[in-house]
């Protein structure tokens, strides 16, 4: 049952393999390789470092941004304190991130670091901060907001080459030397950590952001409505009002993520979300193992009243329950809080977080929807054709009722996405590209201006 390490190599490249073998498994642990292990370290981590430094490389290539305008000294510099909430952010986080793996050196915690090199590329800076600025690096002129985006995302990725090296010598010089960042990567000291850079109350608020969008996602996933299919309200209760005013300062990103058109706070669930509350039996039994059936059956009997101020209590202290000659202290961790889905809405809890979901589609919003799905379509036969970011295009569409009803409604936002200068319908489109469309295919004719 051995590995060739030399068939690994060719196939992988010596730095995933590499990279898997020093993050999948403690030193002092046993090494179970997987080949499926290597294979995804290359694509989740590499692959998707490198589509991060490409989509940076492409817009940078046509706004003539180079590695001389992300120094500090540059006339260009914008001052990281000045920059966006999301600038401000990312690069808060990438501090942290660097005061944690350079500790995990000191200690020859390579795997730690590996680790969180890995989960700051792919949950952070690729799947969130990429991703909802990708509008900032489209816009036609290099104002002062683009050219923070560019710095932040360069100073990202050369940091990352910087932290990087010791683990993946040879990918991160490549790194290194495409940002233009300096002769090799291995000349350089390790990043410095800016503490007056790093916003801890920031973080929370973004953190709070992803799990709410993770839990509506979920949601989305659980009755298959695609994300580009616009929803109409989320009900989010709040225990508390700092909770509360956390929550309202990312309120935007949330529904952007989402794709919901409003969140509205609650503080009453009563009579709308119905939650259940059950004792946490391997946790609480250690602490009252005899009193078991008491406490299950006197939480079974709580009324939504009873369920609220336990979720209220338990989550910044703890809730006294009375039981006949005691008292037992429940912690958050002694119960489980669950709410039911009721017509029309899902629910989903996560912790202190509660989120309800509206699914019902009108037809205002499914035409929104069809208006969307349009412009992923145009948008990959864009790529398909070769065509360049900046072209202007021309479409003709195969006539349909819902194709017909978008753009009725959405024909001007559907060509501002895609830099359409007509957009016109026919039975029959000539020299058409087919497109997956709902359960068959929908024919577009596209041009170049």
């Amino acid at each position: 049952n051995t590995v060739d390490p030399f068939k690994m190599l060719d196939m992988y490249g010596a730095d995933p393999l590499r990279w898997y073998m020093l993050t999948n498994a403690q030193p002092w642990d046993n090494l179970r390789f997987d080949e499926t292990g290597v294979d995804e370290v290359r694509r989740k981590f590499f692959g998707t470092l490198y589509n991060t430094y490409s989509f940076f490389a492409l817009y940078a290539n046509v706004d003539g941004f180079t590695a001389d305008l992300a120094r500090e000294d540059s006339p260009g510099w914008v001052p990281v304190k000045e920059r966006s909430e999301m600038d401000r952010w990312i690069i808060s986080l990438l501090n942290t991130l660097t005061s944690n793996v350079l500790n995990a050196y000191e200690n020859y915690d390579i795997t730690t670091a590996g680790r969180l090199i890995q989960d700051f590329t792919g949950d952070h800076l690729s799947n969130w901060y990429v991703r909802l600025n990708r509008k900032r690096f489209w816009r036609g002129d290099l104002d002062e907001d683009k050219r923070a985006a560019y710095q932040t995302l360069y100073t990202c990725l050369r940091t990352i080459a910087l932290l990087g090296a010791p683990i993946a010598p040879v990918y991160m010089e490549r790194l290194y030397l495409d940002l233009g960042a300096g002769d090799s990567v291995h000349l350089e000291l390790m990043p410095p950590v800016r503490k007056e850079l790093i916003d801890k109350a920031l973080e929370e608020r973004m953190d709070l952001a992803q799990r709410c969008t993770s839990m509506v996602l979920a949601l989305r996933r659980k009755v298959n409505i695609k994300v580009r299919q616009p929803l109409s309200k989320i009900l989010m209760p709040v225990l508390d009002k700092s909770m509360e005013k956390k929550l309202a300062k990312v309120k935007s990103i949330i529904l952007n993520e989402v794709n919901v058109k409003e969140l509205e706070f609650i503080h009453d669930t009563a009579g709308f979300i119905l939650k259940g509350i059950k004792p946490n039996f391997k946790v609480l039994g250690k602490k009252c193992g005899p009193r078991m059936k008491e406490i299950a059956s006197a939480l079974n009997d709580f009324s939504q009243e009873e369920i609220a101020l336990v979720e209220k209590a338990v989550e910044t202290g703890s809730y006294t329950l009375s039981l006949d000659g005691a008292e037992v202290l429940l912690e958050r961790e002694d119960v489980t809080i669950t709410s039911q889905d009721m017509p029309g809405w899902l629910i989903a809890v996560e912790g202190p977080l509660t989120v309800a979901l509206d699914v019902t589609i009108t037809d205002a919003l499914l035409r929104e929807g069809t208006a969307r799905e349009l412009i992923n379509r145009i948008q990959n036969l864009r790529k398909d054709t070769g065509l360049e970011v900046t072209d202007k295009i021309r479409l003709v569409i195969e006539e349909r009722k819902e194709v017909a009803d978008a753009l009725e409604d959405f024909s001007h936002y559907i060509a501002s996405q895609v830099l359409a200068t007509d957009i016109a319908l026919a039975a029959t489109p000539t020299d058409a590209h087919d497109v997956e469309w709902e359960e068959g295919t929908l024919s577009i004719h596209i041009e170049k201006s």
